[in-house]
């Protein structure tokens, strides 16, 4: 008896008309084209996120490997070497040794140190400039995805006042698809808008502590090359291995032999 109560009860249950489906069959082209829209904006948001978390990373590895071991080397060139072909790192000092030979060249000395300095900042620069790419993508989704949300909701309000006017009544069921469908837009557009804010922000504080320490670096490369490697930056000498201690037992033993 309960079976067939909740059966009937079932088949009598009211379809949603409502839902997000329906909400966007309700939209026609307009809904479809701002969700596509929006979808794309926030597949590219975290695919940049990713991408350029992990190409921060590698060069924080490689700035641990240049303070590890980079100036143990006896000269520029030999410290290049211990460094990866493709380090932003090995790409100043390749570039610094590169205009080191041509400034020979230059007659006045002052010429000289600006065309080394000149030279590190523009790998530095590049090195900077490559991080920096898709930023402004995540820029432009931050501020502009909340409007494309905005504008699904003005189109959602359009179409529930034609129903109001149309039904000469605001009833309910008129104005609940258009209203809901707006809703939607609304919060889509803001799903898609707050990590690609986040994401944005997070990345440029990691892209100016990369900057940071990609600038000391070249600092001190030019240093190193202008008093033709004297000047180095201090490195932490690796701590001593300790030895086992000797046993008591052991040194008695040791004793009797």
């Amino acid at each position: 008896m309960i079976i067939e109560i909740l059966a009937a009860a079932a088949t009598e249950a009211p379809a949603n008309k409502f839902g997000f489906k329906e909400a966007l069959e309700q939209g026609g082209f307009i809904a479809y084209a701002t969700v596509i829209i929006l979808g794309i904006m926030s597949f590219g948001s975290f695919y940049i996120l990713f991408t350029k978390w992990f190409e921060q990373n590698k060069i924080m590895r490689q700035g641990k490997e240049v303070r590890s071991g980079f100036w143990r080397a006896n000269s520029l060139r030999e410290g290049a070497g211990r460094l990866g072909k493709n380090s932003a790192y090995r790409q100043i000092v390749d570039d610094g040794l590169a205009a080191e030979e041509q400034h020979a060249k230059m007659t006045d000395s002052l010429e000289a140190h600006d065309w080394l300095h000149g030279s590190l900042a523009r790998s530095e620069a590049a090195i900077n400039a490559r991080l920096a790419s898709g930023l402004p993508f995540l820029a432009t989704v931050g501020a502009t995805a909340p409007f494309i949300g905005l504008f699904g909701t003005v189109v959602g309000i359009y179409r529930a006042l034609i129903n109001i006017g149309i039904a000469g009544s605001a009833s309910i069921d008129k104005v609940a698809g258009p209203v809901g469908e707006a809703l939607i837009m609304t919060a889509l557009g803001l799903l898609v808008a707050v990590p690609a804010v986040l994401a944005y922000n997070y990345l440029q504080a990691r892209n100016k502590r990369i900057a940071e320490q990609l600038s000391g670096f070249s600092t001190d490369i030019l240093a190193n090359i202008n008093s033709r490697g004297t000047i180095k930056p201090t490195v932490t000498a690796a701590p001593a291995t300790a030895k086992p201690a000797t046993t008591a037992a052991g040194a008695s033993a040791a004793v009797k032999k």
